[in-house]
């Protein structure tokens, strides 16, 4: 999705890290070709944002599928016409097989 810049609300970031963590993370946006340190940081925290956000809602959506699944295990519905008829259907075709 490309965000309109223009609109945008922007907010102001700081954060106070020890010498040698600022020293690796700028050799790390060096090396990754990022045009100076708070662009390799952004881009680093959003990708680590998308993939823990992502991991949590799979993580809810699994529960709430396994939440589902049990419950339709354990509250059945009744089959309805078109299954009762498949049924009746494959029966008669595995006597006919049979005799």
């Amino acid at each position: 999705m490309v965000k309109d810049k223009s609109t945008e609300v922007k907010s102001r970031f700081d954060a106070k890290l020890p010498r040698e963590q600022k020293l690796k993370f700028e050799r790390a946006a060096t090396i990754g070709g990022f045009r100076n340190l708070t662009d390799f940081m952004f881009s680093a925290a959003e990708e680590l944002s998308e993939r823990i956000i992502e991991k949590k809602q799979q993580i809810i959506a699994s529960k709430r599928d396994a939440e589902i699944f049990f419950q339709a295990l354990s509250e059945p519905a009744e089959p309805n016409e078109v299954l009762l008829n498949a049924a009746k259907m494959h029966e008669q075709m595995i006597l006919k097989k049979n005799q």
